[in-house]
């Protein structure tokens, strides 16, 4: 492994480490606010009886024969036997559904009701709710390995693309189509080894039973098999654009940074290869920034397919899913759950490659100190 791959991997897992545990809170309201939908029941009786009302609409009989009429003369002895099976129904609907089970139905209309309002009512509730703060920090380890690895991965396949591709073709200076291209190579090197661990991490952060990790893991495996873990993989053939974009953004604005400053030096100060602290961290928000808003929809629907439809027989697709979000709630039904996600992911960069930045430096500078010393020996 050359001494470059080295420095990025290392550099890349340890701050995706601090950055995800930093931000874990953030990062749970995220997944189970993208997670939450509008309660159907209520709203498939509305619209069953509304269509029968219209496919009746007009119906020039009016005898007793007509039973799906609603405009058809109601006798009125066949009035009473209605209103009896109206008020049967209620019973037997009452029964059916216990004060345990009615409770809950209504705790989830809450849920869902405060994610459409935002960030702050959701996390009130689960405070209020759950327990405290435990909620918030409940899969923070699996988080934290999860994106060690996913980002040591990453950096370590684009590394090694991107030397390749300078080999090649003996150009140092990676085009922005050229990098989008290699990142997502990049994306899905990883995703063999990190999705199976990011569905695990949704599942504690959405399960209502508080079951550990491993109980979670078995749970899926015994249950789905070894695709349960791959649920919304394709999702990824538009989602692997994300980090494409937001590396391909800060490596480009990187480079631009660089050549300014050597331009500005006129070759009287040696040029640093690296940002400070506070150029990385912003640049690495505005990055992310593009980078979110472009790719969301696609972002939710996966977390939709691995929570919400985790257990349903029938999956829709990711397309079905965004035009559901879209029919249901427009614009912003597409981008619930966006104000953790850009809060969360935006700081979460931020730090991210600030981390990554300094701890680059003190790889490479114990690299060229261990050949230097390597040097004096021979």
């Amino acid at each position: 492994m050359s001494e470059s791959v080295a420095t990025e991997v290392v550099s890349a897992m340890i701050g995706g480490m601090f950055s995800a545990s930093a931000l874990y809170p953030l990062e749970v309201l995220k997944t189970r606010m993208q997670a939450e939908t509008k309660g159907s029941s209520s709203s498939d009786d509305s619209k069953n009886k509304k269509k029968k009302e219209e496919d009746c609409r007009g119906c020039p009989c009016s005898c007793v024969g007509c039973q799906g009429c609603s405009l058809r003369k109601i006798l009125p002895n066949e009035q009473e036997g209605k209103e009896a099976n109206e008020s049967s129904d209620e019973e037997n609907a009452t029964k059916s559904t216990s004060p345990e089970e009615q409770t809950k139905l209504e705790l989830k209309e809450k849920y869902s009701k405060a994610a459409s309002e935002g960030m702050t009512s959701y996390a009130s509730l689960i405070y209020e709710n759950e327990g405290g703060v435990a909620p918030f920090y409940s899969g923070v380890v699996t988080s934290a390995f999860q994106s060690a690895t996913e980002k040591a991965l990453y950096f370590f396949a684009y590394t090694f693309l991107k030397n390749g591709y300078t080999d090649i073709t003996g150009n140092p200076n990676i085009g922005a189509l050229s990098n989008l291209i290699l990142g997502c190579f990049a994306e899905w090197a990883h995703l063999p080894v990190t999705l199976p661990i990011d569905c695990v991490t949704t599942a504690i952060q959405t399960d209502d039973k508080n079951r550990g990790a491993f109980v979670l893991l078995g749970s899926i495996l015994s249950t789905k098999g070894i695709g349960g873990f791959y649920k919304g993989i394709e999702a990824y053939t538009v989602l692997c654009l994300k980090p494409a974009i937001q590396y391909t953004v800060y490596e480009q604005v990187k480079q631009f940074v660089i050549s300014a400053r050597r331009v500005n030096a006129h070759g009287k100060a040696v040029v640093s290869d690296s940002l400070n602290a506070a150029e990385a961290f912003f640049l690495g928000m505005f990055a992310r920034v593009i980078a979110t808003m472009l790719t969301y929809p696609y972002l939710r629907a996966k977390v939709m397919l691995q929570s919400t439809y985790g257990n349903a027989k029938v999956k829709p697709t990711i397309p079905q899913m965004i035009g559901e979000q879209f029919a249901s709630g427009g614009v912003w039904g597409m981008y619930q759950g966006i104000g953790p996600e850009l809060t969360r992911g935006v700081f979460s960069a931020a730090l991210m490659m600030m981390v990554k930045e300094r701890i680059g430096v003190m790889v490479r500078a114990m690299i060229d100190g261990n050949r230097i010393e390597a040097q004096k020996r021979k």
